[in-house]
């Protein structure tokens, strides 16, 4: 059974991202809000509206950066098929100086770069010259697709908040539960990741409560009374 965590970077980067945010920002949004406010309606409305753009916005930004990082690897795959075509000796030797800075002999080398070309030249040099694998390759959609089912289901825990939490102690609420929030979202995150889970924890809760201080601050100095 394979016990690599390397597998998962893709859909678990786009997920805690996604979910970090909403969290984050959801909640920031409510919390500076809410110091400017008397009322329930604004509240729910500006986190409402955050929850949707915010989800929108993240999906669409996620999908458009991956897209891009996938056109380059595809523009460096029909580089390389052209460079093969054009002059094979060359890249071969280029493959054989790879597995020569890896460890092997010089004679080592040459033998396993005309082994793997013969078999598959261009997966050959995709992998190991351009560094590009099925576990590394990009996927714009899937990457969309997590970040903002994420970025929702982090969002919804200020909404829930905002709807049922006493106004007039909206912010400590807020606060108290995204800064939980956070905690088991660094937690699960480093376990399903196989790393540090007091590092993890404690990086995202330093930042979440930077980021809701910063917010309340703005509402306290900038807001007025609705």
């Amino acid at each position: 059974m394979d016990s690599h965590y390397i597998h998962r970077s893709n859909w678990l980067r786009a997920t805690v991202l996604g979910a970090n945010d909403g969290i984050i920002s959801i909640s920031s949004l409510a919390i500076g809000v809410a110091t400017a406010s008397v009322t329930r309606d604004p509240i729910l409305l500006a986190t409402l509206a955050g929850l949707v753009a915010g989800a929108l916005s993240m999906a669409a930004g996620e999908y458009v950066s991956v897209s891009s990082q996938t056109d380059i690897e595809k523009a460096d795959i029909e580089r390389e098929k052209q460079e093969l075509e054009e002059m094979p000796e060359a890249e071969m030797k280029v493959l054989a100086q790879i597995y020569e800075r890896r460890g092997l002999k010089k004679e080592t080398s040459l033998q396993v770069a005309k082994e793997l070309t013969e078999a598959d030249a261009l997966g050959t040099h995709t992998r190991d010259e351009l560094g590009i694998n099925e576990i590394s390759q990009a996927k714009p959609i899937q990457a969309a697709l997590a970040s903002g089912a994420a970025f929702t289901a982090g969002g919804l825990l200020p909404l829930i908040v905002t709807l049922f939490a006493p106004v007039s102690q909206i912010e400590f609420f807020l606060y108290g539960f995204t800064i939980l929030s956070l905690i088991i979202l660094g937690a699960v995150s480093a376990k399903t990741g196989g790393s540090s889970i007091s590092k993890a924890v404690a990086r995202i809760v330093i930042w979440g409560t930077i980021a809701m201080g910063l917010s309340a601050l703005v509402g306290y100095i900038f807001g007025v009374n609705v």
